[in-house]
């Protein structure tokens, strides 16, 4: 015991002192540390200052950002019909409280989303050009997060509640939005700006996870019919860019179709973009496959497990769980390539933006409208790419 002590007493002698580095030392070391570095700080920070100054300048001073406030329900929701919006509301109450019930059920990163997406709610509710019927929706929505919050506290298997509130909450989305005869029906011609890219992201995104595990798992399969299939749609559909799905989703799909009978062309764009997704979602996940070791197969086989056990308990929720990265980049990708449905006749939110900047009132506001629109995408992909690092997080995803 005291030969032990001795060693412990030794140890803590030879382990140097903790130093903590001050702000000073560290831009001493780091921006001043030679003559010229010195001049390269200098240079840069008269760059930036300079470059910081005129943009400044220019948003709070010069920019006339009424392009965007007049506009702002058109960027919102399109041309929806002002007598229903109370539909969008009302969907976007229950979301709010789906979000607030998740918060309390998971914690985590769903709760930090949840505080973004409360920021974002008050920052419209105390924004002067919100008009007042918007703004009593907007204080409704904050108290559907906090009345989630709060029940979920209280709420026994609050988790399998959320998931399931979750499953029921996908049809209503489209429920109010279109009314299917119960509302008054909207056609999808009406579903633009922010509204439509949202809904588009969200069903090529949802549905196509599930399709592209399924072509992955098809690809590795050892019937001829089935793998070679699979192959060959995924291979066909990654060769083309998403512009020739969307534009063959228009033109050649009518012509398959018995006399009489149509399909929505947002519908036809849905499927386009799913079918295109699910191709690529189907490669991440082989790729996630490949990854796991034999010896995960063989384990499982030791232990009296068949093929399907193997692949849907073992296998597959450790691909998935390494791919996190690949997934949410292209969920990304795709909720960024929603502008290309412009060019078969939809106004997303770059949609809405052109005709925005080409209305003669608005001439030559084209850089406010930009902007605008850079920063609502810039949002969103940011608010994906940090959920996807707090899960890698909690995870361990990269972690031995």
């Amino acid at each position: 015991m005291s030969v032990d002590l001795k060693i412990v007493e030794n140890k803590q002698m030879i382990a140097p002192p903790k130093t903590s580095a001050s702000l000073w030392d560290w831009v001493r070391n780091n921006l001043f540390n030679n003559w010229y570095n010195t001049i390269l700080t200098f240079v840069a920070g008269f760059i930036i200052i300079g470059i910081a100054y005129n943009v400044l300048s220019w948003v709070l001073f010069e920019a006339q950002w009424t392009v965007i406030t007049n506009n702002y329900r058109l960027f919102m929701v399109g041309r929806y019909p002002l007598s229903e919006l109370w539909r969008i509301w009302s969907l976007l109450t229950i979301v709010s409280f789906m979000f607030g019930l998740c918060s309390g059920s998971f914690k985590g990163t769903i709760l930090r989303l949840s505080g973004i997406l409360a920021g974002i709610y008050l920052i419209h509710l105390l924004a002067p050009f919100t008009a007042s019927s918007s703004k009593v929706w907007l204080a409704v929505q904050l108290a559907g997060l906090v009345i989630g919050f709060l029940i979920a506290l209280k709420l026994p298997y609050n988790k399998r509640i959320a998931i399931i509130g979750w499953v029921i909450t996908i049809p209503l989305v489209f429920f109010f939005i279109h009314g299917f005869g119960i509302l008054p029906e909207v056609r999808t011609t009406f579903w633009n700006g922010l509204l439509l890219t949202v809904l588009l992201a969200g069903v090529a995104i949802i549905l196509s996870f599930p399709l592209g595990v399924l072509l992955a798992l098809g690809r590795t399969s050892k019937l001829p019919a089935i793998k070679y299939f699979c192959i060959g749609y995924i291979e066909l559909i990654r060769a083309v860019p998403l512009i020739t799905i969307f534009l063959m989703a228009q033109v050649l799909i009518p012509l398959f179709l018995p006399t009489g009978l149509t399909i929505d062309n947002l519908l036809r764009v849905m499927l386009g973009a799913t079918l295109f997704t699910a191709a690529y979602a189907a490669e991440n996940v082989r790729g996630g496959l490949q990854s796991i070791p034999n010896g995960q197969y063989e384990a499982a086989k030791a232990i009296g497990l068949n093929p399907f056990q193997t692949t849907f308990f073992i296998v597959l929720p450790q691909a998935l769980r390494a791919i996190i990265p690949t997934i949410v980049g292209q969920s990304i990708s795709m909720f960024k390539d929603t502008s290309l449905v412009a060019i078969v006749g939809l106004l997303d939110l770059l949609g809405i933006a052109q005709s925005v900047k080409s209305n003669p009132e608005f001439l030559g506001r084209h850089m406010e409208v930009y902007i605008y629109i850079a920063f609502v995408y810039w949002v969103i992909a940011y608010s994906m790419s940090y959920s996807s690092r707090r899960i890698e997080k909690s995870l361990g995803v990269g972690e031995r």
